[in-house]
């Protein structure tokens, strides 16, 4: 691999915000027992699956055991087995609850800040849909389902009523009324102008209001007190509560109107 390869700078910068959290993955693992998988392996695999599109986690593991380049970014020798899938899978749940991908985001996004490669005053924010690891047909009816539902005057939805035995927090979204339901998660980002860079992200359960609600919440992170801030959005953010929240803020909302 040349030295000019991506892979080498990404690996560099991760390397720099996996030697920060140390402490964090000494809380996570116990000292003694059978080895777990090495945290900073499990997230630079988890880093490849996101820049190349691997579909599966054992897509995943099929890659990184015939090709050298992955072995490198992982930091698996070229004799070395590689993980089994079910194994992985624990190890990522861990990782997950553990908030070091959210803490090892914020290091990388703080690298981005530190060289000077930011903006601090102008960001947009958006939401996608995320399909789920669920089919509509294994949505089944809750067995004691909420007195009062989560629709308008406590009407009960289809999601008060109904879960999937495959992947209970996936919810039915339509993402127009010409389109059919798929359960899905929404996933939402907000970047800064300049140079595109994600500098806030999360997921939340596919259901109207989470949009709003999800750039509420990351911008109160965000915004600073020192001087305007503006956020663009697209129609779906035109809303009295959201544009109300974001002046709250002391951020100036650009959102397209219908």
């Amino acid at each position: 691999m040349g030295g000019d390869h991506p892979l080498r700078k990404i690996r560099a910068l991760a390397d720099r915000a996996l030697g920060e959290l140390g402490a964090w993955f000494d809380r996570l693992y116990s000292q003694t027992g059978r080895p777990s998988i090495p945290p900073e392996q499990l997230l630079r695999a988890l880093i490849l699956q996101a820049l190349y599109t691997i579909r599966s986690e054992r897509q995943r593991m099929d890659q990184i055991d015939g090709n050298w380049r992955y072995r490198w970014f992982v930091g698996l020798k070229l004799d070395e087995a590689v993980w089994d899938v079910t194994g992985f899978t624990k190890n990522r749940e861990r990782l997950l609850a553990g908030e070091v991908s959210r803490l090892f985001f914020e290091r990388v996004v703080e690298q981005a800040r530190t060289g000077g490669l930011l903006e601090d005053e102008h960001f947009t924010v958006d939401g996608s849909l995320i399909e789920a690891w669920a089919s509509r047909s294994s949505f089944e009816k809750k067995k004691d389902p909420p007195e009062r539902g989560t629709g308008a005057r406590g009407r009960k939805m289809f999601r008060d009523r109904h879960e999937s035995k495959s992947d209970p927090e996936a919810r039915i979204y339509h993402k127009s009324r010409w389109t059919p339901g798929r359960p899905s998660y929404l996933g939402h980002v907000i970047t800064e102008d300049r140079n595109g860079l994600i500098v806030g992200a999360c997921v939340t359960e596919a259901i109207k209001r989470a949009e709003r609600e999800a750039g509420l919440a990351m911008m109160s992170e965000i915004a600073r007190c020192d001087g305007p801030v503006t956020l663009a959005a697209d129609r779906n953010y035109q809303q009295r509560t959201f544009l109300e929240g974001l002046r709250a803020l002391g951020v100036i909302p650009l959102v397209a109107e219908y």
